[in-house]
């Protein structure tokens, strides 16, 4: 297809992407990977500025970035909201500590290419849906694309990654993708890796599983896309609250924590933080060992999306094993990443 259609395009959720235009972001990260492998260079953004705002910590998605704009020949700027005057939605201000949004984004648009965001949780005091607006304000006042890095409802970059990983290691036709909660003593996970992942895995016609204890319900909104995209796709999506339910012949196999309806404010939920633990301490059996991974297909790989909760997500001797594709789909954040930054900051 035209890549021109991805020119000044803004990248904040999968959602807004269609089938074809993954495939041609996926074509591009392949072949910016081999590349990378033979030693040749490949400055598609040369002398192009990346603003990284990072409201929450990092490493994968900070380094993946900074490296591939320096690989792609350009220059990203790490933005620390605490060293800076904190960027802020209108009625939000705080006089000489905060700065309007609307004023950022059109400042920053003047002086780079592109502008890059993560914001979720504490940074809008668990509002679900607060951090996704924050970063649709930065759009609507850049004239520069604004690429999600990760906020409360969407991980778009995760999301190429695990693409890319599944694709180099199995290819989509047929294969049975499940998407699981698993435990972790920290309750405070937002939902953006797995709405993301499901959507990704629905896009692209897989067979797609969602395994979580009930109180642990994903977007209702992103169900009914998944379910739609599923069917036009020719693959399937089902949800289960059982565990062993959900690995049972998987080919991909991907339990990750999420948080629990009750941590969110009013509508969405009820900010209740004892009864978010009690949901999460009452299923510390869904950890991802030997025996779970024994359920799934005799090739099913194990995902995450990293940094997981040893012990708790998940057993050292499957994280560290044969079947793990963990650090294989951390790497491939690098590569989806140049891939989607060539395309809309050219």
């Amino acid at each position: 297809m035209k890549t021109e259609t991805f020119r000044n395009r803004d990248y904040l959720t999968l959602l807004d992407y269609s089938r074809e235009e993954v495939e041609t972001i996926l074509d591009l990260a392949f072949e910016l990977k081999r590349k990378r492998a033979v030693g040749e260079k490949h400055h598609l953004l040369e002398d192009k500025t990346l603003f990284l705002i990072f409201y929450n910590q990092s490493l994968r998605t900070r380094n993946s970035f900074e490296a591939g704009m320096t690989q792609l020949g350009g220059h990203a700027h790490f933005l620390d909201p605490s060293k800076i005057y904190m960027p802020a939605m209108e009625g939000r201000e705080v006089a000489y500590s905060t700065e309007r949004i609307s004023d950022v984004a059109r400042t920053l648009a003047r002086m780079g290419e592109g502008i890059a965001i993560r914001c979720y949780g504490d940074p809008v005091d668990w509002e679900y849906g607060g951090a996704h607006g924050m970063i649709q304000e930065f759009a609507r006042w850049s004239h520069v694309p604004v690429i999600n890095m990760e906020c409360d409802k969407y991980h778009p970059c995760q999301a190429m990654a695990d693409l890319m990983t599944v694709k180099e290691k199995l290819g989509f036709q047929g294969t049975k993708f499940t998407m699981s909660w698993a435990y972790s003593p920290s309750v405070h996970k937002p939902r953006a890796v797995p709405q993301s992942a499901i959507i990704a895995a629905a896009k692209v016609g897989m067979e797609v599983t969602l395994a979580h204890p009930e109180g642990m319900d994903l977007d209702p909104e992103v169900l009914g896309a998944c379910e739609q995209m599923a069917s036009q796709a020719g693959g399937s999506f089902r949800v289960t609250h059982d565990f062993e339910d959900g690995l049972k012949g998987a080919h991909v196999v991907y339990p990750k924590a999420w948080c629990a309806t009750p941590i969110f404010k009013s509508p969405v939920g009820k900010s209740d933080p004892k009864e978010t633990q009690r949901i999460f301490d009452s299923h510390k059996d869904w950890i991802c060992d030997r025996a779970h991974m024994e359920l799934a297909d005799k090739q099913a790989i194990y995902m995450h999306c990293l940094p997981c909760d040893r012990g708790f997500e998940v057993t050292d001797e499957v994280i560290d094993g044969p079947q793990s594709a963990a650090f294989d789909e951390a790497e491939n954040r690098l590569h989806a990443q140049k891939a989607v930054m060539a395309l809309v900051m050219r």
